[in-house]
């Protein structure tokens, strides 16, 4: 029987957000498989004991993405580990959007303001400033052409602390049509979901935020799946992806385009697409070396 680690983080002083995490636990060890939920960074644990490690909600990575990174390139040295370590490292830095465009995949146009950089804010509409490491919209804010000064000071708080920040055009087509997050599994598209606008004028970029308001299910259109491919055959050396979200936008011209593509942690959002557990089950079983026929 295949010995599965669903690697998390350390949630010892709250209850775990991630709500798929017990379920596919619990999915799992009913097909025969021992699965164990783990924290990534746990000291004490025997990697090399798993036949597969599947990184599933490791949500603090982004404060320590050095050691992070380290730590997915010791366990593949030892085990299998999903996504592979090559992944992780590229893209657990968004400058990977800078690698789409450069495949011809359409993007939100980004720019990047390492420490040290001069301040080019844009001055006739509005734009978004985030860290170029970051997730559940940590450290990022929208701001209107008229807010440059308090746009100046995140920046410098940014780049007092490391961090290189990534400047966009708002995507207003966003507070009208939501954002779409394509999620695969397995090489297939599992399945899809909307929610509306993260960013709220006059948010705080220091302030917690919800990550996913009003998330619902959604189907997608042609061109959406197409620049969905796109961008996961974009993938330097195209490698074998076991799971994979590509997160689109509207652009201007209302075409879709990449915000973001998460090949880390991302949420599956299986308590809202319940029936796509089994085929996440079967992949990840497949994948630990147990014909996907096993759950059966």
């Amino acid at each position: 029987m295949p010995r599965i680690a669903l690697a998390t983080y350390d949630s010892a002083a709250e209850p775990n957000r991630d709500r798929d995490l017990p379920v596919l636990e619990r999915a799992l060890t009913g097909t025969g498989a021992e699965a164990v939920t783990v924290a990534w960074d746990d000291e004490g644990v025997d990697w090399a004991g798993f036949d597969l490690v599947l990184i599933r909600s490791t949500w603090d990575y982004s404060w320590r993405a050095e050691e992070f990174v380290a730590w997915a390139e010791r366990v593949a040295k030892v085990t299998r580990l999903a996504n592979p370590a090559d992944v992780v490292r590229w893209n657990t830095d968004k400058r990977y959007l800078g690698d789409l465009a450069a495949a011809g995949v359409p993007v939100v146009p980004t720019r990047y303001l390492a420490p040290g950089d001069t301040a080019e804010l844009p001055d006739g509409h509005e734009f978004v400033v985030k860290p170029t490491f970051g997730a559940g919209a940590r450290f990022a804010a929208r701001y209107a052409p008229g807010e440059r000064e308090t746009a100046v000071r995140q920046l410098a708080r940014m780049h007092e602390e490391g961090y290189t920040a990534m400047v966009q055009p708002y995507m207003a087509g966003i507070d009208v049509t939501g954002e779409r997050a394509l999620q695969f599994f397995g090489g297939r598209l599992l399945h899809a979901s909307r929610k509306r606008a993260v960013l709220a004028p006059g948010t705080a970029y220091d302030a917690a935020k919800v990550a996913h308001p009003d998330l619902e299910p959604w189907t997608p259109a042609p061109a959406e799946l197409s620049v969905a491919e796109h961008a996961l055959a974009a993938v330097p050396e195209a490698p074998e992806l076991l799971y994979a979200r590509v997160d689109l936008v509207d652009g201007d011209d209302g075409e879709p385009r990449v915000m973001e593509l998460e090949l880390v942690e991302p949420n599956l959002f299986l308590f809202l697409h319940p029936g796509s557990l089994a085929g996440v089950v079967g992949a990840v079983l497949a994948a630990a070396g147990r014909p996907a026929s096993a759950t059966r």
